[in-house]
């Protein structure tokens, strides 16, 4: 199957409510997401003229919409952590979640954020964020 990835890179803030550990308090990442998207159906020679299963360029426009506008140098917290911390919910460039914003729980945000924007044919086939450059969580379709 043939698949085309992207890489993005975008800082974010976030605090996980309830994590016994640093991370419960709010702290950055330099984050980097590689999307990669497939073909619904695979073309038995070539992909028609002109020769291309989505635009690189298409696509970084779909993403950064989607989510790098949403997410790049925003805090992104959940209610819980909100409500214990009433004072953060002042912060101009604030995100809230409807869970903690874990690197698990923010891939299901991108991905339900991509999926409802790709043209018909293409699917999300792949979504990693790396928080680190050795730590990343993965969706697979």
């Amino acid at each position: 199957m043939i698949q085309v990835t992207k890489i993005f890179r975008f800082e974010t803030a976030h605090a996980l409510h309830g994590y016994n550990g640093a991370c419960r308090h709010i702290h950055g990442h330099s984050y980097q997401l590689h999307v990669t998207v497939r073909a619904e159906a695979e073309p038995e020679r070539y992909f028609p003229a002109p020769g291309i299963l989505l635009d690189f360029r298409d696509l970084k426009e779909l993403v950064n919409n989607a989510v790098i506008r949403r997410l790049d140098h925003r805090l992104v917290v959940s209610p819980d952590f909100l409500a214990a911390h009433p004072a953060e919910s002042e912060e101009e460039n604030l995100v809230v979640m409807d869970a903690e914003p874990s690197a698990e729980n923010l891939l299901i945000f991108i991905r339900n954020s991509i999926r409802e924007k790709l043209p018909a044919g293409v699917l999300l086939a792949r979504l990693q964020l790396f928080e680190t450059a050795d730590s990343y969580a993965e969706w697979v379709l």
